[in-house]
């Protein structure tokens, strides 16, 4: 009887984090600043680094596409929570049957969701336009998938701090992104780095998904592509664990 309790528990939150997540689509996917710091400022950004460069375009299509996926799922996060507490709805919600773990679940799968529907714009891309061949499909397809769950789940951790104002949280936001890009192969393959920016490009989950999208494209692999599977799994794991801690304490 208990287990069949704790199995209609778990049901029921499952279902909450799907709910959860068909609100923050409906009603944040289209706002101006997810569409801003998820969308345009990393098209502008890549083009920045891009343009007068030596380096065919082509071969810029691996990072483009990791790059768009970390910015557009890590957009939703961070700002779902502030916008909820602005608007006094997120006590409500809190103080809902919703565990906690439900209510960040839904995050993630939304920010997920977000950043795997606006890959496809790089990926048509390079495939239509620039030509460039998926040689590994199933390694792309999980670099995908596992990418924008790691990045979803580091947005809803940025969220943790108790605060109302939007800006504070996306300051935070790019305090953290930003240096991620420059350290995780983005614009400059990780065996071309320095010694210490190798070292750095193992804490940053951006490396792996970077790495194994550009294994998809035919390129060499800096890390095996399992160690870049584990570590797309243990860093949203990580995530979502701490997450779950501080907006808890923020409670309090």
């Amino acid at each position: 009887m208990n287990r069949r309790n704790k199995f209609g528990d778990i049901r029921r939150q499952a279902h909450i984090a799907l709910v959860v997540a068909r609100k923050d689509v409906m009603i944040y996917f289209l706002k101006a600043p997810v569409i801003i710091f998820g969308v345009i400022f990393p098209v502008f950004f890549f083009l920045a680094f891009a343009v007068g460069r030596s380096v065919p375009f082509g071969l810029m299509v691996p990072g483009m596409l990791a790059m768009a996926l970390f910015f557009t799922s890590s957009a939703v996060g961070p700002l779902v929570t502030p916008w909820e507490r602005q608007a006094k709805t997120y006590e409500r919600l809190v103080t809902s049957p919703a565990s906690a773990g439900a209510i960040l679940v839904g995050d993630i799968l939304a920010g997920a969701a977000f950043g795997v529907i606006f890959s496809v714009v790089p990926l048509t891309f390079g495939i239509a336009v620039v030509g460039y061949q998926v040689c590994a499909p199933c390694e792309l397809l999980i670099g995908i998938v596992l990418g924008a769950a790691a990045f979803s789940s580091l947005g809803v951790l940025l969220a943790a701090p108790a605060t109302e104002a939007p800006s504070q949280i996306m300051m935070l936001s790019n305090l953290v992104r930003l240096p991620l890009i420059f350290v995780s192969g983005i614009f400059v393959p990780i065996g071309r780095m320095p010694v210490w920016g190798r070292w750095l490009a193992i804490l940053s989950p951006l490396s792996y998904c970077t790495d194994i999208i550009r294994g998809s494209f035919g390129e060499a692999n800096y890390f095996p592509v399992w160690l870049d599977i584990a570590a797309l799994i243990v860093f949203p794991a990580v995530f979502f664990t701490l997450a779950r801690f501080f907006h808890l304490r923020s409670r309090k």
